[in-house]
């Protein structure tokens, strides 16, 4: 089967324009941050002065906006723009290989990131959260440049391992949750800072007042775990059954398999907690963080020193 080089090069244009702009937006929205007013600190001026206080860098005015607004408006456009070119990256992979666009760790780390992308997205039209942008921002550009400079590979065929309908299935599953999963576990990072906080105003006291609070963090890390582990869960499902239908055996124990079923015990883990009482708050937080760095640590830096989507890919 041939490669098309042409559009092979455009997709890897795409894929670095991307990243270029996902920088601008990490940039904005770390600027956002930066100049949205203090909650806490608002309180305290009305308390003492009333309307009388004179407003703060975060409420200065243009064109009856705030300035943080407008770099956080500014930086979601830029979000939409990028994944767009993000997008259009693996599908021009797909068309130049006549495959599916994640048939090596490189297409398979920029697809997971394009997930949690667009998973943060849909979050900001449910959320008032946008001003915690550069906290989701900065894990997956990171990310992607593990995935575009360390683990980056020509356009090439599936090798014959790997040629089967069943990636498909398995792998789509696993990058539709893995990306949801990375916002959950940025989500409950920043609610460990958060919740500190509103115990104790002097823990954390540069960044906790401007979080969102713990609960609406502790929700949000909830609802998108307990919409991505089924997914996750059927991954491993279909991946088993892959490996029987492929080489007589449902599970065999390699690298990426062992630190997969550790990821998910780790998830049913939150779940449970999250569940069971002694167990809500920063307990459950932290094994969701557990979970969130196993996976990680799973879907990028295994794959550094394994051959493949799995260390039998090439049998």
């Amino acid at each position: 089967m041939m490669v098309n080089s042409n559009l092979s090069t455009f997709s890897d244009w795409s894929f670095n324009s991307a990243l270029a702009i996902y920088l601008v937006v990490l940039v904005l929205h770390a600027a956002e941050y930066g100049f949205t007013r203090n909650p806490d600190r608002k309180r305290e001026l009305v308390a003492a002065g009333g309307a009388e206080v004179a407003p703060d860098l975060g409420t200065t005015i243009t064109q009856g906006r705030t300035l943080p607004e407008r770099l956080g408006r500014t930086a979601v456009s830029l979000t939409v723009l990028a994944a767009v070119l993000h997008g259009v990256s693996l599908l021009l992979r797909g068309l130049a290989t006549q495959r599916v666009p994640w048939g090596n760790m490189y297409e398979f780390g920029s697809a997971i990131c394009l997930v949690a992308v667009v998973a943060w997205l849909v979050v900001l039209r449910k959320h008032d959260v946008r001003h915690i942008g550069a906290f989701v921002m900065l894990p997956m550009l990171l990310l992607l440049f593990v995935a575009g400079k360390l683990l980056y590979v020509e356009a090439a065929p599936l090798m014959p391992a790997l040629r089967s309908y069943w990636i498909t299935i398995h792998v789509s599953a696993a990058i539709l949750a893995s990306g949801v999963f990375l916002v959950s576990g940025v989500a409950s990072v920043l609610y460990l800072i958060r919740l500190p906080h509103e115990a104790d105003p002097e823990r954390f006291a540069v960044m906790g007042p401007k979080l969102p609070a713990a609960a609406s963090l502790d929700r949000l890390a909830y609802r998108l775990t307990v919409f991505a582990f089924p997914i996750f869960t059927f991954g491993i499902i279909a991946g088993a059954i892959w490996a029987e239908s492929a080489w007589g055996r449902y599970w065999g124990w390699d690298p990426k398999e062992t630190v997969s079923f550790i990821a998910w015990v780790i998830y049913a883990g939150y779940l449970h907690a999250r569940a069971t009482a002694g167990w809500r708050g920063s307990r459950s937080a932290w094994v969701n963080v557990l979970a969130f760095l196993t996976m990680i640590f799973n879907l990028f830096f295994v794959n550094l020193v394994t051959t493949g989507l799995h260390s039998y890919a090439g049998v």
